[in-house]
């Protein structure tokens, strides 16, 4: 009885408001916190086995992080002379191949007294992290079936996501999804001006906004045919492309070319969209004759993605966000490029984990909490081995 009793009174408190709109914060620095943990201790084991010296702050500001933290400190003019492009080439285009909405977060940060550079960094990553956190509480919330308790397992399947340590890096996956969850958010409660001016924001992060564009743009059609006289659907359609608009507009008068970003893409990466016949030649070569974990990985997870599309059509996920989902995932497979990015490519597409979360909240909590445990650990060793072992860009 005593017991029970005790099981009864640590549900009510649960259900508390305060600790229910606590959780996502919590959950999400727990998970996050896991695998900077399980980072640190490959980082050392890899020191003692090779006789380097990295630190795990060096793993989390490698690759892309220094090209972030080269524009937040010195503009597109002045980025370091070192840092080059996948061919090791340099030019004074080359900069431009990344889009200036988390530099110039970091920069606004870093101008706090007391703040250095690297610090902004991670503080601008940790504080989009947790309005992540937040926007797919209310999203797990929001859709259909959905409950405050299939938002904390999304919450938590997003945090744990393969590739979710590049939440922790210094790049700016974390601020993209940040501002792309909410916009999502807006367009399943029908807030057009908030869908609009996050889509815009996220459109000066990465060009993964893409997708997002797409999405709001199409469900903003819907509701205007719905409704004409709508004017804050029109309003939030209108300001949706603006951010990513302006970024190419100006890389495009910046070269002198108006295919300008995507040209800098293609002779810097050698990223240009293919229609997927670059990712359908590196996995028939990887399943065929697997080389390495992390590109074998890769391979599992885009067919993974795949098998969630499908899967969120069966659960009938609000359409905005399989679009969402379905136009991230199509980006993904689509470009050719760097074919080892591709898994840290798909975090963005995160709807596709809301029917997982659906289905898993319906489940004892025993069950619940192994699912859960499992993705922690692997997501936690995915991430350490990417950056700590892997010695090929991500």
């Amino acid at each position: 009885m005593h017991e029970s009793t005790a099981r009864t009174r640590l549900a009510e408190a649960l259900r508390h408001p305060a600790a229910l709109w606590t959780a996502p914060a919590l959950i999400y620095l727990f998970v996050r916190q896991v695998g900077l943990f399980v980072l640190q201790l490959v980082v050392e084991y890899q020191n003692k086995t090779t006789g380097k010296t990295d630190t795990s702050v060096d793993n989390l500001k490698s690759w892309d992080g220094e090209w972030f933290l080269g524009i937040a400190q010195g503009g597109y003019n002045d980025v370091p002379q070192r840092l080059t492009d996948a061919a090791g080439h340099r030019t004074a285009e080359t900069p431009l191949a990344f889009f200036p909405g988390y530099p110039a977060l970091i920069r606004w940060v870093d101008g706090l007294p007391g703040v250095d550079l690297v610090g902004a960094a991670f503080a601008v990553s940790l504080i989009s992290g947790l309005f992540c956190a937040y926007g797919l509480f209310v999203l797990g919330r929001t859709v259909r079936d959905g409950s405050s308790r299939a938002g904390l397992i999304l919450v938590t399947l997003f945090a744990a996501s393969p590739m979710a340590v590049v939440l922790s890096m210094t790049y700016s996956e974390a601020t993209f999804c940040a501002f792309a969850i909410w916009s999502l958010v807006g367009v399943v409660k029908k807030r057009w001006i908030l869908a609009g001016v996050c889509c815009a924001a996220a459109g000066l992060v990465r060009p993964t906004a893409a997708a997002l564009i797409a999405a709001v743009g199409l469900a903003v059609v819907v509701a205007v045919i719905a409704n004409r006289r709508d004017w804050r659907a029109w309003a939030g359609g209108l300001i949706a492309p603006l951010g990513m608009l302006s970024y190419l507009a100006w890389v495009s008068f910046r070269t002198g070319d108006l295919a300008g970003w995507f040209g800098v893409q293609q002779r810097g990466w050698n990223s240009k969209f293919d229609g997927g016949a670059a990712t359908w030649e590196f996995s028939l070569s990887h399943l065929g004759n697997p080389r390495s974990v992390l590109e074998t990985g890769t391979v599992w997870l885009l067919a993974l993605a795949i098998v969630l599309v499908f899967y969120a059509f069966q659960r009938r996920l609000e359409w905005p966000l399989i679009a969402y989902g379905l136009g991230v995932l199509a980006m993904d497979i689509g470009s050719n490029g760097l074919m080892n990015s591709k898994a840290r490519l798909l975090l963005p597409a995160f709807t596709l984990l809301i029917p997982l979360a659906l289905v898993l909240a319906r489940r004892r909590p025993s069950t619940v909490l192994t699912v859960l445990g499992m993705a922690i650990l692997f997501s936690a060793w995915f991430g350490a081995y990417s950056l700590a072992v892997w010695q090929y860009a991500i």
